[in-house]
């Protein structure tokens, strides 16, 4: 499920700094935080702070504008950085992100509400005031970091993200946060205190956003400037529809056919006239080109943005303007596009050139008929939702569709991902803490995906029923989470529901007014609900399918195949790289006792063998 992140905005916050504490003995929390009042200075309890940075990130410079309401907390930050302009802000109810294609969204899903709660309480250094703005805070005990002494304490705002705080031990000056954001363990450094007005404020700030210091955002402050406080509503969410997309021929609507492969959706377009291409279409991803695309396109790629998925790896992206991108008559007009290898032909048996995913959903009604395989793309204002079936309200988690459900009467919160292959993936964290393990006793370890970050491996149960809203789906397949990694051990979420548990609908998406409407297909698929009965991950590699996973026990496993050997033909047909997707269906479907007659290579020889599937779950 490739699944793309930008790197956070980042804490702009909590203005730090001195007073005297006797060295003999280990201050209170309120002592810290009185002291770093005393050595701030006169800062305005109330009105504006505008603070204009030079900003440097994924391989960019430009620019950062944060404007704070000193009461409040309230916040906007603008960046703009070679051809990347984005932004988030908080108005003290609702978080919002403007993406890089210019889209406002509110963000309500996961933890968008708790992290924009903490950011408005640092930025409002509500931790100086008598109640310590109704926050939980400890102290954890004095630490040398770098050879200086520092004051640890955690602080839980109320609603808030919990997080940690280092303040200098001899000047009391805040010197880091440190807070997991999503799925990433996130901090801000800041150094370089200089006054300004009556207040020391740090000039010099840089935030790891848990991806490695490659990745590192910095800020140097170039101006700081304290005025009279602004209207609340200059911190809300702005009510512009996003614009740089339109449908050929000023159609209200457009259809196109699309392949399903490896329960992955393709439909095919140009880039600036190039092409056809295969784009796979992704509720979250952001739109991407590969290099090859960038190349024959004549794009200029600027920057190197750190990219996530369900693995546990990342990789970088770069930036391109598109002057137009043509996917079945849904025109993008100047465009920003990353630039990234998306899946290699042996993951999926065919070149997967680029992505088209939330700047599309953002602007247009999407439905995807999995029956007849259709995708219809429709102006908001003409789409009907009547028939369009049961409707599954949601928020936005970053760029996904976040809806409130069950996991077997359990309460869950998913995530709604058509890059997902899978049915359902129980990320790590509530697979744990539920003790899934031990409540579906029959299942098996093995891969059940490829993405972004590399290969993903879960414990593969039956879930016997899932509900997304009031609808509810029996014998559904469902992946416990291995992973230590990735956005699969994020937790703030329970399950990511991919196309393979969508394929039983027609589904409808109206990003607008955030609902999902699902009606099922009858019949249904005939491998709903149906998962692996070989044991087998196979890639497409040295003229047939690699062997890259073996489950312990399987049908494969017994019938002597190992990991490393390449299989040259089954049922005596050979084994081709544009038939991988066919090859994984029949694996799935073939009767259980159905046997497999199986050519491979192993060490420079051929080899035979008889798979006899069998139910793994």
């Amino acid at each position: 499920m490739p699944k793309y992140f930008l790197p956070a905005l980042g804490c702009m916050a909590a203005l730090a700094a001195p007073a005297a504490i006797a060295a003999a003995a280990m201050p209170s929390a309120a002592q810290v935080l009185d002291a770093n009042h005393a050595a701030v200075g006169d800062m305005p309890a109330a009105g504006t702070l505008q603070l204009d940075y030079r900003y440097a990130a994924d391989g960019l410079v430009g620019t950062r504008r944060a404007i704070v309401d000193l009461a409040s907390g309230a916040y906007v930050d603008a960046d703009a950085a070679g051809a990347v302009t984005r932004g988030e802000g908080y108005d003290g109810r609702l978080p919002w992100m403007r993406d890089f294609s210019g889209a406002y969204t509110p963000q309500q899903g996961g933890d968008r509400i708790p992290v924009a709660v903490s950011e408005a309480y640092r930025r409002a250094n509500r931790w100086w005031r008598a109640d310590r703005g109704g926050a939980a805070i400890a102290y954890l005990g004095r630490e040398i970091i770098d050879g200086n002494a520092y004051d640890h304490l955690s602080i839980a705002p109320q609603g808030g993200q919990p997080f940690e705080a280092w303040f200098d031990a001899h000047t009391h000056l805040l010197g880091r946060i440190a807070e997991t954001q999503q799925f990433f363990k996130t901090r801000t450094f800041y150094t370089d205190y200089r006054r300004e007005g009556a207040a020391l404020l740090p000039h010099a700030l840089s935030f790891d956003p848990g991806v490695g210091k490659d990745y590192y955002e910095s800020l140097q402050l170039q101006h700081a400037d304290f005025s009279a406080a602004r209207s609340p509503a200059s911190y809300a969410c702005p009510d512009e529809a996003p614009t740089g997309m339109t449908l050929d021929g000023g159609k209200p609507s457009v259809s196109m056919p699309f392949r399903l492969l490896n329960n992955h959706i393709y439909v095919q377009g140009r880039v600036n006239g190039k092409g056809p291409y295969n784009f796979i279409v992704d509720t979250g991803g952001n739109t991407l080109l590969s290099p090859r695309i960038a190349a024959e396109a004549g794009l200029e790629t600027q920057g190197s943005a750190a990219s996530s998925g369900t693995g546990e790896k990342t990789q970088t992206s770069g930036f391109a303007l598109a002057r137009d991108i043509d996917v079945g008559g849904v025109r993008m007009n100047d465009q920003l596009a990353m630039i990234t290898p998306v899946y290699d032909v042996s993951i999926e048996g065919i070149p997967v050139d680029g992505m088209i995913g939330f700047e599309v959903f953002r602007r247009f009604a999407v439905r995807i008929d999995y029956g007849r395989h259709v995708l219809t793309v429709t102006d908001f204002a003409h789409f009907d939702p009547r028939g369009a079936g049961t409707p599954v309200p949601f928020v936005f988690y970053d760029h996904l569709p976040f809806v409130q459900g069950r996991i077997d009467g359990m309460p869950a919160r998913f995530d709604i991902d058509t890059g997902s292959r899978s049915e359902l993936d129980i990320t790590s964290p509530f697979a744990d803490k539920a003790r899934l393990r031990e409540r579906y006793a029959k299942g098996v370890s093995a891969i059940v995906g490829w993405g972004v970050g590399g290969s993903s491996r879960s414990y593969v149960v039956r879930i016997p029923s899932v509900e997304l809203g009031s609808v509810k789906l029996e014998n559904v397949v469902g992946g416990l989470s291995e992973s230590k990694g990735g956005s699969i051990s994020d937790t703030n979420y329970e399950g990511n529901i991919g196309s393979g548990l969508l394929k039983r609908f027609v589904v409808s998406f109206d990003y607008a007014h955030q609902r999902m409407y699902l009606q099922r297909l009858q019949p249904p698929p005939a491998d709903a609900g149906q998962f692996d009965r070989s044991g087998l991950w196979l890639n497409a590699e040295d003229g047939g399918y690699r062997v890259v996973g073996l489950a312990a026990g399987s049908a494969a496993a017994e019938a002597g195949l190992a990991e490393g050997d390449v299989i040259l033909r089954l049922d005596g047909k050979p084994a081709e790289t544009a038939q991988l997707s066919a090859t994984r269906e029949l694996l799935r479907t073939r009767p259980v006792g159905s046997v497999v007659d199986v050519v491979y290579r192993r060490a420079g020889s051929e080899h035979s063998a008889r798979l006899r599937l069998r139910d793994q779950i």
